[in-house]
């Protein structure tokens, strides 16, 4: 392994990491603080600005021929990925959530296959099978009211999902010729205007005067961190390993989100000023979709499932 690749790796369990920790944190804010809309238009707004005062010291020319597969990374790398997981996460669990965001990198392979014409073998499409069952098991039968769980949120983080994949096979050929700040500066300001409608009034609802600091601290973590940090150390890992080992990485988040949901549910929320409630149910559904999605996982990674 290279140098350059295993500071990928790295690079990519920061990010899984800091999503983990995200499960947690942007639920307890959602919508006691803020509506969902207006914290995307809230994340989406900072990371542009982040990204465009980095973008601006150097100005790598963008020619118009790419500017259309930019504007399509925004849609499903911005827009519809933070629109659909973050009104996902406001009406599911976090381990719900996790769980069938494990699904993404079975999509990821299906895509580029698809997209790129990459050969499938029967043990791939197995795989593709055994973890299209498990997500759709915990989205059709997994609901619990009681626990925060529903449908129509597990329904949302799959269509979250299915949304990041296209973006990670669609960025790729981009991070051959551009630099990871390029691409998200562009990304960003598409995805600004895309959220914008959807957004504003929640934003302007917001009750800004009367935010307490740890609020402060756990937008600013969103923002900052889940944002602009992970977003520019994905894109900027693609660029040295392929889409399928991005991806991969994503099998973390459901032990992460599962861990810190019970810190902060063990700690207390109202201990830590956030005024979320946090509950965690590994139940037999959680299980059979776990166990449904990483049998698919190991299936399609028995070869190589990279593009």
């Amino acid at each position: 392994m290279t140098r350059s690749t295993l500071a990928a790796h790295l690079a990519l369990f920061t990010v899984n990491f800091i999503y983990g920790l995200n499960y947690v944190v942007a639920k307890g804010l959602m919508p006691a603080v803020i509506g969902p809309s207006g914290f995307i238009l809230l994340r989406v707004l900072g990371a542009t600005l982040l990204f465009w005062l980095l973008y601006l010291r150097k100005r790598t020319p963008v020619p118009a021929t790419d500017l259309g597969r930019l504007a399509l990374c925004a849609v499903f790398g911005v827009a519809l990925n933070q629109l659909m997981f973050f009104h996902g996460l406001m009406r599911t669990t976090p381990v719900n959530a996790s769980i069938i965001m494990v699904a993404t990198p079975v999509l990821v392979l299906a895509l580029s296959a698809y997209l790129l014409g990459e050969r499938l073998t029967w043990m791939k499409v197995l795989g593709v099978v055994f973890g299209a069952i498990g997500a759709l098991v915990l989205v059709l039968a997994g609901a619990d009211a009681q626990l925060g769980a529903g449908h129509l949120g597990d329904l949302f983080i799959l269509i979250n999902a299915s949304s990041y994949a296209i973006f990670l096979v669609l960025v790729k050929p981009l991070m051959r010729r551009y630099d990871a700040v390029t691409v998200m500066s562009w990304c960003f300001l598409f995805g600004l205007v895309m959220v914008m409608p959807f957004g504003w009034h929640e934003l302007t609802e917001v009750a800004w005067s009367g935010l307490t600091t740890p609020v402060v601290v756990a937008m600013s973590f969103v923002v900052v961190m889940v944002t602009f940090v992970a977003y520019l150390l994905n894109t900027w890992a693609i660029g040295r390993v392929d889409p399928g080992v991005v991806g991969s990485y994503i099998y973390l988040q459901p032990a992460l989100a599962l861990g810190f949901s019970w810190l902060f549910m063990y700690i207390g929320a109202e201990q830590l000023g956030i005024p979320g409630q946090y509950s965690v149910s590994v139940g037999p559904v959680q299980v059979l979709s776990t166990v449904l999605i990483f049998t698919g996982v190991y299936l399609v990674g028995r070869r190589s499932a990279t593009v």
